[in-house]
């Protein structure tokens, strides 16, 4: 008697849920790659061959059940080892399985032919941001989660790319093969962009190999999907596709920014100008683990607040930023961040909140750290 109601009620809430779902389709897009052509076609002619296959099965299955039932006083045909079913069992599949993996061996020789590339892009997973390298070009960035904190807790409307929009997306000229290296510097992650058929692992230690290749301008979202810790959700990709004149000029861009981002090393910094480069390098790197005030996650990711680190010797709070702390979350930033944006995140640190320490770590500072552990 209880079963009714709870059918009811199902109905009620599938018919006032409904219109809340994310967007969902029936069918995988098409992209916009040859290669996502190829995948798509090859999707669909399987398909297609499937839906044949089950015709064909269940039409035979309907009209047997139907023309020869009981009620039309036929009895069951009584039959053993016939050589000939047999053989047509056997064969219509092995001939249907050749028929599919003809079209599919040419996708897959597609899919893993990363020959002559005109661009190599070595891409490096961390905990929770994307790192690109271009190989042979000087020029490097990290591409960080730009959605509002907001957003992210419900205390804004939503935009139109949620969780999908980055500071640093990844540029690459139109027309030009581009191949993927692809590693991790921690754990597991998963680089997928489904417009250009693109989805690989990442694996500490280990590179794996991917590219494309897009004729048309624009911009391509995907994002990390492999569990990869309590912030997965929150590292987007972002490809922007350029032409050749405009590719040109922003990487001709990047190479002078990397230039003077090497001379602010050896720049007189001030306190207050440190304070401010470093609040921006906080709410951008640190925010997710740390909060916003500071207070931390404990007991995983301690509080800043007033903890001996931030409010002990700045050697101590500079080789924990630098080295990180084996054994726990705390990520070595050594390698991700430039010498200023360390110094400038690490006098931050040591001068919010109610800290107000009063010192400050400088580039140089952390430049001599760098030289002695090398």
């Amino acid at each position: 008697m209880m079963r009714h109601p709870r059918v009811w009620m199902g109905l009620l809430l599938w018919l006032v849920m409904g219109p809340a779902h994310a967007d969902w389709t029936v069918n995988m897009r098409r992209g916009a790659t040859d290669v996502s052509h190829a995948v798509f076609d090859l999707h669909m002619t399987i398909f297609w061959i499937c839906v044949v296959i089950g015709v064909v099965v269940f039409a035979a299955m309907f009209w047997s059940m139907l023309v020869h039932r009981r009620s039309n006083g036929h009895e069951p045909a009584h039959f053993h080892e016939s050589t000939t079913v047999e053989i047509l069992w056997t064969v219509a599949p092995l001939l249907i399985l050749v028929v599919m993996a003809i079209p599919a061996t040419k996708t897959l020789i597609d899919i893993y032919d990363t020959s002559e590339p005109g661009l190599d892009i070595q891409v490096t997973g961390y905990q929770w941001k994307w790192h690109y390298k271009y190989l042979g070009q000087d020029v490097e960035f990290f591409s960080n989660l730009t959605t509002p904190a907001e957003q992210i807790h419900n205390q804004a409307t939503k935009g139109e790319h949620y969780l999908l929009e980055v500071d640093e997306p990844l540029v690459i000229p139109v027309g030009t093969k581009v191949r993927f290296l692809i590693t991790s510097a921690d754990v597991i992650h998963s680089w997928w962009v489904p417009d250009l058929a693109v989805k690989k692992d990442a694996i500490p230690g280990y590179v794996n190999e991917s590219w494309t290749r897009i004729d048309r301008p624009g911009l391509y979202r995907g994002q990390c999907t492999e569990l990869c810790g309590k912030d997965h959700g929150f590292m987007p990709v972002v490809v922007d596709v350029k032409s050749q004149e405009d590719y040109a000029s922003w990487l001709a861009a990047k190479k002078e920014e990397a230039l003077k981002v090497k001379e602010l090393t050896s720049k007189e910094w001030t306190r207050e100008e440190l304070v401010a480069r470093g609040d921006k390098v906080y709410h951008t790197t640190c925010v997710a683990c740390h909060q916003a005030e500071g207070q931390g996650l404990p007991p995983m990711f301690p509080a800043l607040k007033g903890s001996k680190i931030a409010l002990g010797p700045k050697e101590d709070h500079l080789n924990i930023v630098f080295n990180g702390k084996p054994g726990t979350a705390m990520a070595a930033f050594g390698k991700q961040l430039s010498e200023v944006d360390i110094a400038a995140v690490i006098t931050y640190e040591r001068n919010a909140w109610g800290n107000n320490v009063g010192d400050m770590v400088t580039p140089k500072d952390v430049l001599a750290l760098k030289q002695a552990q090398e």
